[in-house]
């Protein structure tokens, strides 16, 4: 049955044939998703497609059987995957008629503008027959029309502002517990949720002070992640719950935690940004008490489980650092991650967590661009490559929370200082050379992306309490060097962290090996031969000179420029006819290489 006969068929209004050309129409076309392409433009096609959804948005303003608007509803789905045909849609009679079959329509008040506007064009039976629909395949789909228009069509956005969805979607979620589950409703009020915060910076403002959304979607979400789980088992924050324990959660459960966690994400995310009052931190609390939650469980499968662990540290990262505190509250029991007598399950995870998106940041992709290079036991080029995506989004936000918990908790620098920088004793083997954490992390302090390398470096450097001497004994002065620069601190020192008064553990092979380790480099490395052995103190002076006059020349063609390091750690440019000059007039006194460090 083509258009023109669907349209025929509901023009005449008789139900039962309106049923039929629905369901065939709907049948034919439920998995078409590109309706043409640009070169194959036919007008006539996009006015009848636009005909028929007037005439079904007309049909859904009546009162129907629940058959005949499940189809309406279906036609208008998958008419409203064309972004050419959204005209009809885009109203606030349109909209109005779809937020009621799928309950999430907050007209209420006929005195507001929005109301009148959406009032027009439906009868009062079709009014009272869609607002109190129950069915639920009706209100799915009603809702995924709704989150198409939002999609494909900005005017539309505007519309749905008007008519406060965002507040009948809350007002569904509020309903929402253990005893009532409906887990595909549910999930496209999320999605819906979703939509709004994402494309409109008002919403997000409105969901989360006016409707207080942190505390309904934190109350949500420690309800979906509770749904079906033993008696036993206690909600978020339980101080004995374990890992172990916790039964895997079902699929539905992982992607309804999953459209939370994106809300969340999107109404907290200039949370870092301000100051927080007590009752603000109170609130983040439960929050960081119900991701905890989050942490610990595991989904139905490796990837699902590593996917809802990202939602749950992009969040983290959003939350005022102080607030996350509640990680180290539960009391420690049998078989939980333990260090100074504090429960350390969730800061283990994370860290495991973020190991794994750095293991999985190579080996994939490499082609002739991507190998691996091994000069002398050392990697000298990497293509860091994330199963297609960026690294700087998939790793710096598990290593950013890591390294600001650090630094604002001594519990867990400690803990974390334990399994990333343990006790040093292989000293033959460069800092940046190896499978261990602390080796990984050291190839990311020359990686190409400065976002990446400055991140890796800070981290490393709070585990080691911003101590420039332990810095480079973990990493190499060269590898050190971005850092130090960056913070005046070439020359050595501390920078200004506040840190407790505990001793460098040191291992006797590192002790044995100190005055032979190669600061540079950080390993000991074999005698090299003296180049200059056998010359003359002229020969010397020589080979300077034209050392000299090589750097001059690199440094007129704007090849290289010369620096000198400052009496406050700071690198400034050297004058290059000031750099010949001084060398000409004072040429220094030789050293022997053999005093050199």
């Amino acid at each position: 049955m083509d258009l023109h006969s669907i349209i025929e068929e509901l023009e005449t209004g008789e139900q039962d044939a309106v049923l039929l050309a629905l369901q065939r129409y709907n049948e034919k076309m439920n998995e078409c998703f590109t309706f043409r392409r640009e070169e194959e433009w036919d007008t006539e096609e996009v006015n009848q497609q636009k005909r028929l959804a007037e005439l079904v948005l007309e049909f859904l303003s009546r009162e129907l059987q629940p058959s005949c608007q499940l189809a309406c509803l279906e036609t208008a789905r998958i008419l409203s995957r064309d972004k050419h045909c959204l005209q009809p849609f885009v109203n606030c009679a349109a909209m109005s008629t779809l937020a009621r079959y799928a309950g999430v329509s907050s007209i209420k008040d006929e005195d507001t503008g929005a109301t009148e506007g959406a009032d027009e064009g439906l009868s009062e039976e079709g009014k009272e027959g869609s607002s109190e629909n129950a069915d639920d395949d009706v209100t799915i789909e009603a809702l995924k029309c709704i989150c198409n228009i939002l999609l494909h069509n900005e005017p539309s956005q505007v519309v749905a502002v008007d008519l406060q969805l965002i507040r009948g979607v809350a007002d569904q979620l509020k309903k929402c517990s253990a005893a009532h589950w409906k887990p595909q409703v549910i999930f496209f009020e999320l999605r819906l949720t979703f939509l709004l915060t994402a494309l409109r910076v008002d919403v997000r403002s409105q969901l989360a002070q006016e409707l207080h959304g942190i505390c309904l979607l934190g109350q949500l979400l420690d309800t979906t992640l509770c749904v079906g789980r033993t008696d036993s088992l206690e909600s978020a924050g339980s101080e004995d719950l374990q890992p172990q324990d916790l039964p895997p959660l079902t699929r539905e459960q992982t992607e309804i935690a999953m459209e939370i966690l994106k809300i969340l994400f999107n109404i907290t995310f200039d949370t870092t940004r301000r100051k927080v009052d007590e009752e603000d931190a109170a609130k983040y609390r439960r929050l960081g008490a119900v991701l905890r939650q989050c942490l610990v469980s595991q989904a139905d499968g490796e990837e699902r489980t590593e996917e809802f662990h990202g939602h749950t540290v992009n969040l983290l990262s959003n939350l005022p650092l102080p607030c996350l505190d509640v990680f180290l509250t539960p009391k420690v029991t049998q078989g939980s991650a333990e260090y100074m007598g504090v429960n350390m399950d969730a800061v283990n995870i994370l860290l495991e967590f973020m190991e794994k998106r750095l293991d999985g940041v190579r080996g994939e992709g490499r082609g002739e661009e991507g190998r691996e290079e091994e000069r002398g036991g050392c990697v000298t080029g990497v293509l860091f490559v994330l199963q297609g995506q960026k690294l700087k989004e998939n790793l710096l936000p598990s290593l950013n929370l890591l390294t600001e918990s650090a630094r604002i908790h001594r519990e867990t620098r400690k803990f974390l200082r334990s399994k990333v920088l343990p006790p040093l004793r292989d000293v033959k083997s460069r800092p940046e050379v190896g499978d261990a954490l602390r080796n990984k992390l050291v190839r990311l302090m020359t990686h190409v992306d400065t976002d990446v390398k400055a991140c890796a470096a800070e981290f490393l450097f709070i585990l080691c309490k911003e101590n420039v001497s332990r810095f480079i004994k973990y990493t190499g002065y060269g590898n050190a060097a971005g850092l130090l620069a960056a913070r005046g601190l070439l020359r050595g020192g501390s920078d200004s962290g506040i840190y407790s008064e505990d001793e460098d553990s040191e291992t006797e092979e590192y002790r044995e090996a100190r005055a032979q380790i190669n600061p540079i480099t950080g390993v000991v490395e074999d005698e090299q031969p003296n180049p200059m052995e056998g010359m003359t103190e002229e020969q010397k002076e020589l080979e300077a000179m034209k050392l000299v006059n090589m750097f001059d020349k690199l440094s007129r063609n704007n090849m290289i420029k010369p620096m000198q390091l400052t009496m406050d750690g700071e690198m400034r440019e050297v004058n290059p006819d000031l750099l010949l000059q001084t060398a000409n007039s004072q040429p220094d006194e030789p050293q022997n290489s053999d005093n050199e460090d």
